[in-house]
């Protein structure tokens, strides 16, 4: 679980030589899945301090303006103080890891065997995400296209064009 640096792209450094003394976490705001585990974390006592932001939003792209802040709704994405980036399955280890109840469960589920459990618990969670947006349980929140529209039931449709996050641009 080597992190890679937000700004950069290249490889973390040693672990004991840049501790992390906070972490993003990055989360579908629009998810109740995601709205539940945000508001979980936050309860939890932290041995390292977590800031909850809503991917994609003006504070997270203005935090982390290197990040491809499309694909942070899609996938959970955690960033620690020094610039480390986790997404995925690495980023709810690290999440728990930080968290004093469940580091001892980090460590395991960051052994070969435990991050297949982490990564069928992550694929498990995405499954459930998908069903909920296809089977009309939308639950009154956004409902976000992959083309850029989002319809907010409280505004109507607003339009959010694809950016060049990650330096590629859409040419349609």
């Amino acid at each position: 679980m080597t992190p890679v640096t937000a700004s950069s792209g290249t490889r973390d450094r040693d672990a004991t030589r840049v501790p992390v003394r906070g972490l993003t976490v990055l989360y579908d705001a629009q998810c109740s899945l995601c709205a539940f585990l945000r508001d979980w974390l936050a309860k939890q006592p932290q041995l390292v301090p977590l800031r909850l932001t809503p991917a994609a939003s003006d504070e997270a792209r203005g935090l982390f303006p290197a990040l491809d802040h499309r694909a942070t709704l899609d996938e959970i994405t955690v960033v620690g103080d020094a610039g480390q980036v986790y997404r995925g399955a690495a980023a709810w280890v690290v999440c728990l890891w930080a968290l004093r109840e469940y580091r001892s469960l980090a460590h395991r589920l960051s052994t070969p065997a435990g991050a297949l459990l982490a990564r069928g618990a992550l694929l498990a969670a995405a499954k459930w995400r998908a069903g909920h947006r296809r089977a009309g349980g939308w639950g009154g929140q956004a409902y976000r296209r992959d083309d850029g529209w989002v319809y907010e039931p409280t505004i109507g449709w607003l339009y959010n064009p694809p950016g060049c996050d990650g330096g590629t641009c859409s040419t349609r």
